[in-house]
């Protein structure tokens, strides 16, 4: 039987040879760790559909922040519960609120890990929506100047980099003028540029008590069905300021992580969502996969995908199983 002389096997007889023509090589240094932090003191409530991830205190927040920079991880994202929740979330500015007091924290604890923060009012307005409500309308304009305070209160608190995720118009130019007008130029925006209305979020509401009160939230985040007006939000965001783009879930929208990366010179990042975790989490529990395996597997096709940077909740056991 003749052969042909190209024998793709010939690279995959050994795991060095493996290792050595990997196209894609998955690594600590672009794993995000998202984290919540609530009020008072000596807090850590595991979140039900997330097992190993918590809902904390500042306290107990920045010892598990002293694990991811252990790690080697390269910095974390904060989401904030608040002490009372109201119309417009006005606890989401306000320099005592538990994301500001978590950024204060780390930093006096020298820590060296990136701080991002997450930019909403959902966890924090009482009906739950990203924005301000009239007669159960999300206002977009109304909602700006209430992102903008968000962000600036958590610049100077001293966060890295601001994250706004509530998908309004505009959001990013007001957020980048406000940081610019108080000094804060230095700080990057990573912008939810293609944020999608999905059904991966579930788990995500109960650890961050953000879901809706009515409706849902498909008039301001993005149809499932669309992948050229991520191209659109994409060159928008860039536009007003934003220094990277991010889609949003991972999973259900590799396409658009594709699209994005061969169409922008600029980091893309990709949120591998709550919803995608406990799926991995729950299937593993029943014994139906292996865990370390699914998970590395979905993280390299992330980033294969054209992600720089993933913010995974996943981020700490694969940070373990890379080192090993």
């Amino acid at each position: 039987m003749s052969f042909p002389h190209q024998r793709p096997r010939r690279l995959r007889r050994s795991e060095p040879i493996r290792s050595l023509v990997r196209e894609t090589k998955l690594g600590r240094t672009g794993l995000i760790y998202p984290m919540f932090v609530c009020p008072g003191t000596r807090v850590r409530n595991e979140v039900s559909s997330m097992p190993g991830c918590f809902q904390q205190s500042v306290d107990m927040l920045v010892e598990e922040c002293r694990e991811v920079e252990q790690l080697g991880l390269p910095g974390v994202i904060l989401f904030g519960l608040p002490d009372q929740k109201d119309a417009t979330g006005s606890e989401a500015s306000s320099a005592t609120g538990s994301v500001q007091r978590a950024i204060e924290a780390i930093r006096r604890a020298k820590l060296n890990l990136l701080v991002i923060t997450d930019v909403c009012l959902c966890e924090y307005t009482d009906h739950g929506h990203c924005g301000v409500v009239e007669n159960e309308q999300v206002l977009n304009d109304a909602t700006l100047d209430l992102l903008a305070d968000a962000a600036l209160s958590h610049a100077r608190a001293g966060a890295d980099v601001v994250a706004p995720s509530d998908m309004m118009d505009g959001r990013v130019g007001a957020i980048r003028e406000r940081l610019d007008a108080n000094g804060f130029a230095e700080v990057a925006i990573l912008s939810y540029a293609a944020k999608y209305c999905s059904g991966f979020y579930g788990p995500f509401r109960e650890a961050a008590q953000s879901a809706p009160q009515f409706g849902d939230r498909r008039s301001y985040q993005m149809d499932p069905a669309n992948a050229r007006e991520a191209l659109r939000e994409v060159a928008l965001d860039l536009e007003e300021g934003a220094d990277i783009v991010m889609v949003k879930p991972a999973l259900p929208y590799l396409d658009v992580i594709r699209m994005v990366r061969d169409n922008f010179p600029v980091p893309v990042a990709a949120y591998n969502v709550s919803g995608e975790y406990a799926m991995v989490k729950a299937a593993a529990r029943n014994g139906w996969l292996e865990e370390k395996r699914v998970v590395l597997e979905i993280l390299t096709g992330i980033q294969r995908a054209g992600a720089d940077i993933i913010l995974t909740y996943h981020a700490k056991d694969a940070a373990r199983w890379l080192a090993s």
